[in-house]
Formats: structure tokens, C-alpha cells, sequence
């Protein structure tokens, strides 16, 4: 177990390594939280949103009027309902609103346009002293004034839906009396009040004033990671995943360079270890690091960042192809350099530069573009890239398999030119 030994011991060197964990998880995970946080990820516990309150006056100068007697027996007897305008108040002041509204109470119309005028009122409703009169005539408009601040819009807005529900619920009580009484052809006062009850029998607004306004959060804030911010936060880390882990691969096996130039490696060629397992030793430790770099940025995503990758099947394939083509890629351009030295032309030009080209699509996620997409496909991560994408948005696992027969492939020809050279130079 020669080959595990040297996997091993190299494996605990670049844990060991401050540079080597930052890079790892470190800066990943704190750009991602930066992202996280300018986006509302760790603001307050409510995933919904709350409406303004509302204040409200409210001016009755209703003087009642004959003929709405079975109306006001649908309201409670505490009520004191004594006009039409009490009705409107009643249904106002009702706890279902409490939340929406502040309503108060005036004695003119003049103060309740007045308290608008100053400010300490968002609305104004005043109700006419012929209200009930006009509604007990069956060709009469009864009206009520709205007067509101015009800097407002949420809160108005929300009281006319309510009073355009209740007035439509009014309205509704005459046109229900003229058609009976134009077919029947009976004005008798018992009948149209037979015919006022079946009709606010049949409306739920007297029973519950609640059912004339009806509030809901928007769907995608009480969804929990469909939210946009989840949909932006999953492929920044996605892809600062994908983006360090070939840096991951390239510095690890920068090992070999090292340990050249430090004379430990020709050492151990004149060990009887046969070259071959130390090579495939210090490759394989490539490979687990890489892995476990996956692993745990996978792992922290999900459990910090409520992130879904997809399902286990379709992650599975994205992260092997990732990791395999990672490590091969690592492999690959370190057999090209002669000496560490150059390591810093590689990190800041090579793997920057193929790293930006595989993650356009990442930063063009807002507007999609097929031509950039393509363009990523040129450098292994862009597939590997193309791989997270699908598999975060559900794409069927042969769809996945692709991407990752293509990494595959990738690994396949970087790997194999890496070692042929290793091999080359160390025979």
C-alpha cells in the first residue's frame, strides 16, 4: 500500500497549508457570503413581505332612511347600526383589517379633509348625509366621498378595494329588488324584504368583512430557495467551486516540481519503490484533495446557503467529472513547466483566464446567451460549469452524463499527456 502512503502523506501537506485551505474554502465561501449578504440573505427570519398601515378618517354624517331594516339585521346587535354610513364604518373598523388600517372617527367632513391636508391621515371617507335616503330610493346613486394624501398609492388603494366591494355588495342588494319587483311586478314591502335577505344571505362581505380584501405574499418570497436570490447565490458558489478546484488540482500537483527542485523526489527514486507507485502515489493525492474540496463546498453550500444542487444522482455526475477533470488539468500543466517558478504565470494567466472563459455563462445567468455558452464549452470548465447548471435546474441525469463523458474525455487526454511527461522526465 506504497501508493496510499505517499497519497496519504502528501494529503495531510496540503491541509496543512494556510494558502492551500483559503484557497480551498475559504475564499469561495466568503465571496459567496458577500453575494449572500448584498442580496437580503441575512436579514430578519420573515421570508414574506408586510403592507403599510393606513390611517384612516372617517366623517358619518349619515342621517339614516326607511327600508334597509333587513340589511342592518345581518350585523350584530352590539353594532348599533342605525344608518347605511354605520354600516360602512362597521365593516372598516372590523379586526380583519386592523392590520391594514388605523381608523378614526370625525365629526365634519371638513376635519377629515383637514387631517389629510396635515398629514396625519393617509384617507379620508366621507360619507354624505342623504347615503341611507338615496339607497332606500330604488332610483336614487348613493355615493360616498374618498379623499385621499396624493403621495400615497399602497394604502388608498387598498382601502377603495374594500369600499368598491362593499359599495358593489350595496348596489347589488338594489338591482336585486328592481329585477324582482319588475317581474313580479309587487312593490309589497314584505316581499322586497324577503328578496334583500336571500340576496345578503347569499354575500359572504356582511358575515365576514374579511372576505372583501384577500392578502397574499408573492409566491417566490414563501418559496425558499426558488427565490432570487438562491437562484444567484447557487451559481456563484457552483462556480467559485468549479473555478478553485482546477487551481486546487494545479497547485497540488505542483508538489512534484517542488520536491524535484528540493532533491526529496530523486531520493526517492533510488528507494526500491518502484517509480510508478510514487508517481501514481503523489497523483492520487491530487485526486483526494480535490474531492474533498468538492465534498465540503458542496456540503457547506447546502447547509449554509440552503442551496439545491439537484438531486443526488445528478450531482454525483457533475462533481466526478469536475474532480476528475480538475486533477487531470493539474497534472497536465505542471508536466509542461520546467521549475516552480513559473507557477505564477500559470495561476495568474493560465487558470484565471481558462476560468473566466468556463464561467461566462455564470455571469451572464440574467440574460442567457447560446453564443457565450458555446464559447465556454472550449476549456473543461466550462463544461464542468454546463454540468452544475444542469443538474441545479433538473435536467435529466443522461443530460448530466454528457457533460460529464465530456470531462471524462478531457481528463482522459490531459492525464495521460501529464504522466507520459512526468514519466519522460524522471526516466
Amino acid at each position: 500500500m506504497k501508493i496510499l502512503d505517499i497519497a496519504l502523506k502528501d494529503l495531510t501537506r496540503s491541509f496543512r497549508s494556510v494558502f492551500a485551505v483559503l484557497f480551498m474554502f475559504v475564499i469561495p465561501l466568503v465571496v459567496t457570503g458577500m453575494f449572500y449578504v448584498m442580496f437580503g440573505g441575512m436579514k430578519g427570519g420573515s421570508t414574506g413581505f408586510s403592507l403599510p398601515q393606513t390611517k384612516v378618517v372617517i366623517a358619518n354624517l349619515d342621517e339614516g332612511g326607511t327600508g334597509f331594516e333587513t340589511a342592518m339585521a345581518q350585523f350584530p346587535a352590539d353594532a348599533n347600526i342605525q344608518s347605511m354610513g354605520d354600516m360602512v364604518v362597521y365593516v372598516l373598523q372590523d379586526a380583519s383589517f386592523s392590520n391594514l388600517m388605523e381608523v378614526t372617527r370625525v365629526g365634519s367632513a371638513e376635519a377629515a379633509r383637514s387631517a389629510v391636508d396635515s398629514q396625519e391621515a393617509g384617507v379620508a371617507i366621507i360619507i354624505p348625509a342623504d347615503f341611507s335616503a338615496q339607497f332606500s330610493n330604488l332610483e336614487g346613486q348613493a355615493a360616498l366621498e374618498l379623499y385621499q394624501d396624493p403621495t400615497l398609492t399602497l394604502g388608498p388603494a387598498i382601502v377603495k378595494s374594500i369600499l368598491n366591494q362593499f359599495m358593489d355588495g350595496l348596489s347589488g342588494t338594489k338591482i336585486a329588488v328592481t329585477v324582482a319587483t319588475a317581474q313580479s311586478g309587487s312593490s309589497d314591502p314584505a316581499f322586497i324584504g324577503q328578496v334583500v335577505q336571500a340576496y345578503l344571505s347569499a354575500s359572504s362581505a356582511w358575515r365576514d368583512p374579511a372576505a372583501l380584501l384577500e392578502v397574499h405574499s408573492p409566491a417566490a418570497a414563501n418559496t425558499e430557495e426558488t427565490s432570487l436570490m438562491v437562484r444567484i447565490i447557487g451559481p456563484i458558489l457552483g462556480g467559485m467551486m468549479v473555478f478553485y478546484a482546477f487551481y486546487t488540482g494545479t497547485a497540488t500537483a505542483q508538489t512534484l516540481l517542488h520536491e524535484d527542485e528540493m532533491g526529496t523526489l530523486p531520493r526517492l527514486f533510488t528507494t526500491p519503490t518502484p517509480q510508478a507507485t510514487i508517481l501514481g502515489g503523489k497523483l492520487l493525492a491530487v485526486l483526494l484533495t480535490v474531492t474533498i474540496q468538492v465534498i465540503v463546498l458542496l456540503a457547506l453550500g447546502a447547509l449554509i446557503f440552503r442551496i439545491n444542487w439537484g438531486t443526488l444522482e445528478s450531482v454525483a455526475l457533475f462533481s466526478v467529472g469536475t474532480i476528475l477533470s480538475a486533477s487531470a488539468f493539474g497534472v497536465f500543466v505542471n508536466s509542461l513547466l520546467k521549475s516552480s517558478k513559473q507557477g505564477g504565470f500559470v495561476f495568474g494567466g493560465v487558470l484565471t483566464f481558462s476560468g473566466m472563459i468556463g464561467m461566462m455563462p455564470i455571469f451572464a445567468f440574467a440574460s442567457p446567451s447560446a453564443t457565450l455558452n458555446t464559447i465556454s464549452l472550449i476549456v473543461p470548465q466550462g463544461w464542468a460549469v454546463r454540468g452544475l447548471f444542469q443538474s441545479m435546474q433538473g435536467a435529466a441525469s443522461r443530460d448530466v452524463l454528457v457533460s460529464l463523458l465530456v470531462m471524462f474525455a478531457w481528463a482522459v487526454i490531459f492525464f495521460s499527456v501529464g504522466v507520459w511527461r512526468f514519466q519522460k522526465r524522471y526516466a
